[in-house]
């Protein structure tokens, strides 16, 4: 049986607009792609047989990506430097070519720089929702 292959990762960052309209600013080979929910215990004495009981629709949810890439141009990474600087969430669109589409508010938790003196720059970058995010199958 053939293992799946990693994950490409579109990045695209909204412009702020009503009618948000989303800017390409990098591409990423996916290292984790990691969706998580928060547990919310409600177990009491009376519990059945002492066995723990969970309030599902209390958990909090989570979306975080992980990856190293390129951007596209020196705009786009002055989109990113600067979100990550000015401690923002924008919304932004993450394509996943052959999964889906996740989008909603990411925070950059991390921003690294990387390349080789004859190579093109790279980044390694990790973005954590703060706000719902929807998901769309492809």
């Amino acid at each position: 049986m053939a293992g799946q292959q990693g994950r490409n990762v579109l990045v695209s960052i909204g412009d702020g607009e009503e009618s948000e309209t989303f800017l390409l600013v990098a591409g990423i080979r996916a290292r984790t792609i990691s969706l998580s929910a928060g547990l919310v215990e409600a177990t009491t004495a009376q519990s059945p047989g002492a066995w723990r009981e969970l309030i599902a629709e209390a958990a909090t949810k989570r979306a975080e990506v992980a990856g190293r890439g390129v951007f596209l141009d020196a705009a786009s990474d002055a989109l990113m430097r600067a979100a990550y600087f000015n401690g923002e969430a924008p919304m932004m669109r993450l394509v996943i070519p052959d999964f889906g589409t996740m989008t909603g508010r990411f925070q950059i938790t991390e921003l690294a720089y990387g390349g080789d003196e004859d190579d093109q720059a790279t980044i390694a970058v990790r973005l954590v929702s703060s706000s719902v995010v929807t998901f769309e199958v492809d």
